[in-house]
């Protein structure tokens, strides 16, 4: 299957399970809260935008952002590829979906990410999207900060 085949979906009660079945690399754990932690925090945060990253019809990971409607910037705030789907493209392709969606928000110009700095395949992913980092958060993670076409953006 090729990477340009993923898309991003809601998180539904059919896929929800599936969401918080994905797993990360024993050494990638310590990188992203659970994907269960995360579908709570979306419950009740809602300025939450939780996605399933589909490959055809498989969950394959899962990311989540927000783009409050007050802010010209949107925060992607966890972003994992299951452990078995990691190395084939998904991250990649999924990074560009969730940033072709962001985009479509007339009201953002920039879009934020946070990754633990020891977390090099991120760095590289966000690296090669276009992110640039801008240095270390309060909690000790790499802020990274992509400036979106201006187009036709008021």
């Amino acid at each position: 299957m090729k990477a340009a085949e993923v898309r991003l979906a809601p998180v539904t009660e059919a896929n929800r399970a599936l969401v918080a079945a994905l797993e990360l690399a024993p050494e990638q754990m310590d990188f992203v809260a659970s994907n269960a932690d995360s579908l709570r925090e979306a419950k009740s945060d809602r300025d939450a935008r939780p996605r399933v990253v589909m490959a055809g019809d498989r969950v394959v990971g899962f990311l989540m952002y927000d783009a409050p409607e007050d802010d010209d910037e949107a925060r992607i705030y966890r972003f994992m590829i299951d452990r078995a789907s990691q190395g084939k493209g998904y991250g990649k392709a999924a990074v560009r979906e969730v940033l072709k969606e962001i985009c479509g928000l007339r009201h953002i110009r920039h879009v934020s990410i946070c990754y633990e700095p020891e977390n090099e395949a991120a760095r590289q992913l966000y690296r090669a999207a276009g992110f640039v980092e801008e240095g270390l958060d309060e909690d000790g993670e790499m802020i990274a900060d992509l400036v979106l076409p201006r187009d036709d953006r008021r």
